[in-house]
């Protein structure tokens, strides 16, 4: 399938060819979806394929607070400055945001990749300070989230969107990530197949992020209370379209292959992310700062003073010089 023409807003710039889409919108379908937890009992393979429909549709998810729509028109206020560049990719059109430091003297760039049902406006409140501190900052709209196309997508999907963004806009000394767009970014700094090559980030912060992707599935299997076999054949086609198993889809391991310094920031009383992620993770890697925090939870670990403090104490630590914008 192709994608239709787009009405593009002032001030908005296209990037690329016109892509193939990889997608078909599923619509309200998939909220209208048959008793998963029975039908995985009669028809595993198709409990299972249903189960994946819905895993990669973000809107659908139940983290997505019922104020999420109010949410958004007040957090897209601090992105009214940002330059706006809608990008061709293979995986949907994807929307980035550009912000460029006060007196055109940059300390280098900066990715900043948001977190599964979230969008790009919801990281200003790192993001403006990255900027304030000298950094150009560029935030992403991953695939199916804010203003980007589409509302299906993938976590391989969301890496090989990352990864054109880097070709287009880098190159990027460092990137922050939060939760499900830690993975995403870690995989782009490997970029094994099937992407097209890996992003050479010297830095990586992130929050609030999940080690085993095989424990985010098995969570939201057990949600749904589908059998076993419906679960091993969600996870087959998870891994089919990432090329590895579930196994090495695994955050430490990514850092391992990276082996860059990476800040490690996580809430001890984080409810969907257990803090035993941030454990594991920082425990791999050699070059691993862990920063616990407390009372702060899955979001809210994104907006208090501290965090954005060590946020931009980590980048701006990192030894490189400013160059002229």
């Amino acid at each position: 399938m192709s994608y239709g023409c787009r009405l593009l807003r002032n001030g908005e710039r296209v990037v690329g060819a016109l892509p193939a889409g990889s997608y078909i919108p599923l619509g309200e379908n998939v909220a209208r979806q048959p008793d998963l937890k029975s039908l995985s009992l009669r028809a595993p393979a198709l409990a299972g394929d249903m189960t994946y429909e819905r895993f990669c549709v973000p809107r659908f998810s139940e983290y997505r607070t019922p104020d999420h729509l109010e949410l958004v028109t007040r957090a897209r206020h601090h992105l009214r400055r940002a330059k706006l560049t809608r990008v061709k990719t293979h995986v949907g059109e994807t929307v980035v945001y550009e912000l460029d430091p006060d007196g055109g003297v940059s300390r280098g760039s900066i990715l900043v990749v948001h977190g599964w049902t979230s969008e790009a406006s919801f990281m200003m409140a790192l993001g403006e300070p990255l900027r304030r501190s000298g950094f150009r900052v560029v935030l992403v709209d991953c695939p199916a989230h804010g203003r980007s196309h589409g509302e299906r997508t993938t976590l391989i999907d969301c890496a090989k969107a990352l990864v054109h963004v880097a070709d287009v806009f880098g190159p990027f000394d460092g990137v922050l990530a939060h939760s499900m767009g830690s993975l995403a970014a870690l995989m782009a700094g490997v970029g094994a197949h099937p992407l097209a090559h890996g992003v050479p980030f010297e830095r990586y912060c992130i929050i609030a992020a999940p080690n085993k992707f095989s424990e985010v599935t098995g969570r939201f299997s057990a949600r749904l209370g589908i059998s076993a076999a419906a679960h091993r054949h969600f996870e087959r086609q998870l891994s089919r379209i990432a090329h590895m198993s579930m196994r090495d889809y695994c955050g430490e391991r990514f850092l391992k292959i990276v082996d860059k310094p990476v800040l490690v920031i996580h809430a001890r009383d984080d409810q969907e992310v257990p803090f035993h992620n941030a454990v594991e993770m920082a425990e791999s890697c050699r070059n691993a700062t862990l920063m616990p925090f407390d009372g702060l939870g899955h979001r809210k670990v994104l907006y208090v003073p501290p965090v954005v403090r060590a946020v931009a104490g980590f980048f701006r630590n990192a030894g490189g010089g400013a160059t002229q914008g």
